[in-house]
């Protein structure tokens, strides 16, 4: 693997200090690792996984010799500084909602469309985190089987609104007399508290009553797996959880199958991990999977009504694997090409 130049925009953030981490654990094979942000954290220091970095002020200039750009910085700050790095010589790893749709930017999750990553024109797309997550676990069953169509119905951790989540969900198990700010749309002007509770809203509503991250799993899933055709429904929830997402998925397929031939598709898929013992109580859940690099599955049983339809429970960590993980990967897929 050839030994490149990087640079995090957004170093900072839940996921830029993720990825960061990520590039040491993994030794990316990096000569430099550039840490950009904002003015206001420039010259901040970061021990990460024992290095320092210092963050750098973020402008074009950043990314002169750059090879490798990861970005983490919300999709602002994609959409006015991806072609920067582009022109400058760098592939685009971006980890928001910028390109995603574009006709013209891959949007790559390894385990599931690899192929797809030779296909960039300087960018390419990291997916919504409980599509990932999702679509780690039902790839195989496309290859296997087959997909028809998919119900979707996340519980989707704080993490996913960023360290101000997080922080919110602490402050309110702390004190019950916290008034909230963040969920479920820091932007919005109603707030309500996530401890002790659950918010079927996550981004904003459109005219027919689905959230946008609703629609980003549906038209994500359609995109990556090439099928503008499949039938995808999401609901989804934020949780008091702290970096987890959970999400009951309902499949129907277009073969028949048996669960030992389900079981045996997913053991051999990668990033994915079967948790499916009900006898013994094993099955994935979000506070044992913080900070695992897979995907996990279990209570895997056939629908009681659909001979072909399949139920399943599927848990991933929302900053690793839904996020920081993916992007790195999706470089070290790059390197080898």
């Amino acid at each position: 693997m050839k030994k490149v130049k990087v640079a995090v925009l957004g170093a900072t953030g839940a996921v830029g200090e993720e990825l960061l981490g990520l590039l040491v654990e993994r030794n990316f094979p990096a000569t430099e690792i550039r840490a950009l942000a904002s003015a206001k954290s420039a010259g901040k220091k970061l021990q990460i996984k024992g290095r320092e970095f210092i963050i750098e002020e973020a402008k074009p200039e950043s990314f002169a010799g750059i090879d490798i750009a990861f970005f983490c910085a919300g999709g602002s700050v994609s959409k006015a500084m991806a072609q920067e790095a582009v022109k400058r010589g760098a592939v685009v790893i971006d980890n928001t909602s910028a390109f995603r749709m574009d006709p013209e930017v891959p949007l790559v999750v390894p385990e599931v469309n690899p192929e797809d990553i030779k296909l960039h024109k300087g960018i390419i797309a990291n997916p919504n985190c409980s599509t990932i997550i999702m679509l780690v676990a039902l790839a195989p069953l496309e290859r296997h089987f087959g997909l028809q169509r998919i119900l979707v119905s996340t519980y989707q951790a704080v993490s996913g609104a960023g360290v101000k989540g997080m922080e919110e969900l602490d402050n309110e198990v702390i004190n019950p007399n916290y008034i909230p700010q963040v969920l479920p749309v820091a932007s919005l002007p109603k707030h309500y508290p996530i401890a002790y509770n659950l918010i079927p809203q996550i981004d904003v509503f459109d005219a027919e009553g689905y959230t946008k991250e609703e629609w980003k799993m549906v038209k994500e899933t359609q995109k990556m797996l090439h099928r503008p055709e499949l039938g995808v429904t999401a609901t989804t929830i934020r949780v008091p959880v702290k970096r987890c997402h959970s999400e009951s998925i309902y499949v129907e397929l277009n073969k028949d199958f048996t669960l030992d031939e389900i079981k045996e598709a997913f053991s051999n898929a990668p990033g994915l991990v079967v948790l499916d013992d009900p006898e013994n109580q094993v099955y994935p859940m979000p506070l044992d999977l913080e900070k695992k690099d897979d995907v996990y599955v279990g209570r895997i049983r056939r629908d009681l009504a659909n001979k072909r339809g399949l139920n399943l429970w599927v848990v991933g960590d929302q900053i690793r694997k839904g996020a920081a993980l993916n992007a790195v990967q999706i470089g070290e897929r790059l390197l080898l090409d």
